[in-house]
């Protein structure tokens, strides 16, 4: 059977993105129509294409209200994941639906019984074993959280702040970045809060003014829309947690993740704060130290300082120059280098299709090739634009159904055009493993529930953490890593730079604990005051200190997705350490530990709890001891 890539619209995206969505939504009625009147032959099948349609649907108006240049198109997407949304939530109170599903038998398919296994979980979940009053107060519910992050995100996007400079407060920044950012009529300078506009500056502007009004520009974002937003959204998850008897949305929120309860989230929190601890202070120190060699009436270090003076003791303590380093990683040679780096890992080929359909030029389009056969097909949106999503993230576009559809990803992010930083090379890597993970696991897998990225969600960032491991290593990088004079990064340089992020990983880990801290914090605690209560949790987990007048919560773009759950980065991490063990730092590509991570792990999908994967991999149980090991040398 041969499936082509989906047909996306050139023109007329309003009208595509109806049709996709609606028609997934006709017909998804259509198939639980037939199975609620027990008309087809196999209830798993019926519901596994009902599971399709609407992930089909989902999947294009999430995208589109992330990208779509068209801020109606955007609008259109936001307003057809709503109906999607709807018509789910409607599903998971069904009575009579879950009935027929409940019945259902799984034969001697192990996948089978484990997808009933979990819809019968979800079904539960979603209360279908409420009163008539809660099961519509459930569906109420879950409309308005939709429509709320939905408003928070676009508070976000929307959002942007700019602060205006002379020339000559622009001392230390890359002569790349001056050149881009020329002179108004005015003779000042705009700088926005974007990341290719305020990156550099706050890691390279010498002066301290500047770097403290972008600080408090970038620290409120959205705000104060998105105070109101947030207060109303955490009040309406409490409340659907409570209708499901659940105390609070971190323990409903928790129940389906690897750490399984909302209270061990703070125990890990605590676990990583204090295997941290020591080695931050340490670090924050030689930070304190340096800054008050130029600023002698300094008392602490804040974020206003945290990103230039960690980038200045690298640069003096290990003879790294981020400037120097930015001169080996051009856009256009990084991107490709990904692709030839991943294709020979996971022995992949990724052909550009000159003439795939795409929404914006800036995008490129990728059909993903092994043993040459298409396996699927990724889209590359990688720059900044109005109204476009302002982080780096994957988005699902096609969930691959083995002998129905192939699938197809999409990789959001906002870089520069031309010099990137090495962590942007990271980040690029890091965002580039949830693409490969939902190819690689969207193949020959019949049930939809389990394909791409469909394992626990604190397990998800794993394969993308473990994967930055490649941009780190010297020669990986000498095969991309290229200046404009055509010589490879040199491995000492390289050598020197991994030495130098050594430095600011406790502080690092305390400030994740901080963000987890606020995540949890927020639903659980659901405090009247969230800017005092950011404050109070800052001084709790991180060892920097609040800044006044800080509003970051109001821009946490993951307070939407990731919920209460922020901690799963870190949690993934412990996970991604432990894996990247298995591998010879002497050669990343050995094709034995590739081939078997590739079929054990990404291949796999959701198929089995996330913690088996791993131990199918690793042969053994995963451990902390990795990890502790990174943190403490």
């Amino acid at each position: 059977m041969t499936i082509t890539a989906l047909e996306l619209p050139t023109d007329d995206a309003h009208d595509w993105l109806t049709d996709r969505c609606d028609g997934a939504l006709d017909d998804a009625r259509t198939l639980v129509e037939r199975l609620k009147q027990g008309t087809v032959t196999d209830v798993l099948a019926t519901w596994n294409a009902v599971q399709i349609e609407l992930g089909n649907a989902a999947a294009a108006a999430s995208l589109f209200s992330e990208v779509h240049p068209d801020a109606g198109v955007r609008e259109a997407a936001d307003e057809a994941a709503q109906r999607v949304d709807d018509y789910s939530t409607e599903l998971g109170v069904d009575g009579e639906l879950f009935a027929v599903l409940d019945k259902a038998e799984a034969g001697d398919d192990p996948d089978a019984q484990r997808l009933l296994d979990l819809t019968r979980r979800d079904f539960r979940r979603a209360g279908v074993d409420k009163s008539d009053a809660d099961r519509e107060r459930l569906r109420e519910l879950a409309r308005a959280e939709l429509t709320t992050g939905q408003q928070f995100a676009k508070n976000i996007r929307e959002g942007v702040r700019s602060i205006t400079v002379r020339p000559e407060q622009l001392a230390g920044m890359p002569q790349d970045w001056l050149d881009a950012h020329p002179a108004g009529p005015d003779g000042t300078i705009t700088v926005t809060t974007d990341y290719p506009d305020s990156v550099p500056l706050m890691t390279f502007c010498a002066d301290r003014g500047v770097r403290a009004a972008m600080t408090h520009e970038r620290n409120n974002i959205a705000w104060p829309a998105n105070d109101a937003v947030l207060a109303q959204l955490f009040g309406l998850r409490q409340e659907h947690a409570a209708l499901l008897g659940y105390a609070n949305w971190a323990d409903f929120d928790a129940e389906v993740k690897m750490i399984g309860e909302g209270k061990q989230i703070r125990t890990f929190i605590d676990k990583i704060t204090d295997a941290a601890d020591e080695r931050a202070h340490a670090d924050k120190q030689i930070l304190l130290d340096r800054l008050r060699r130029d600023h002698p009436e300094v008392d602490d270090v804040t974020a206003v300082d945290t990103t230039f003076y960690s980038e200045v003791v690298r640069k003096e303590e290990h003879d790294v120059d981020a400037q120097l380093v930015r001169t080996y990683f051009r856009f256009d040679r990084v991107r490709q280098g990904l692709l030839d780096v991943t294709g020979r890992l996971f022995g992949l080929e990724w052909r550009e299709v000159p003439d795939a359909p795409v929404w914006h030029e800036d995008v490129t389009g990728y059909d993903v090739v092994r043993d040459g056969e298409q396996i699927g097909r990724i889209y590359l949106d990688l720059h900044p634009r109005e109204g476009k999503f302002k982080h780096a993230a994957q988005f699902t576009l096609v969930s691959g159904v083995d002998g129905v559809q192939l699938p197809e990803g999409v990789l959001v992010c906002n870089f520069s055009r031309g010099l990137m930083e090495h962590d942007e090379v990271v980040t690029l890597f890091h965002e580039f493993g949830h693409l490969v993970h939902h190819v690689l696991g969207g193949q020959q897998h019949k049930w939809a529930r389990f394909s791409g990225v469909a394992t626990e969600w604190d397990f998800v960032e794993a394969p993308s953490q473990m994967l930055e491991e490649w941009a780190w290593d010297a020669s990986v990088l000498a095969t991309f890593a290229v200046n404009d004079a055509g010589e490879p990064i040199p491995a000492d340089l390289v050598a020197r730079m991994k030495e130098a992020e050594e430095f600011g990983k406790g502080f690092l880990a305390r400030t994740q604990m901080f963000y987890a801290a606020v995540s949890l914090g927020l639903h659980v605690d659901r405090p009247d005051d969230m800017t005092a209560y950011l404050q109070e949790t800052q001084r709790t987990y991180s060892v920097f200190p609040p800044l006044p007048d800080n509003h970051f919560h109001c821009s946490f773009g993951h307070l939407d997705g990731y919920s209460s759950g922020y901690y799963t980065y870190m949690w993934s991490l412990v996970i991604a350490k432990d894996m990247f063990s298995a591998f010879d730092p002497a050669d990343l590509f050995d094709q034995d530990v590739a081939t078997r991570y590739r079929e054990k792990v990404l291949g796999m999908g959701g198929r089995k709890d996330a913690a088996e994967l791993v131990r199918d991999f690793l042969g053994r149980d995963y451990t902390f001891d990795a990890y502790a090991e990174w943190l403490a040398r």
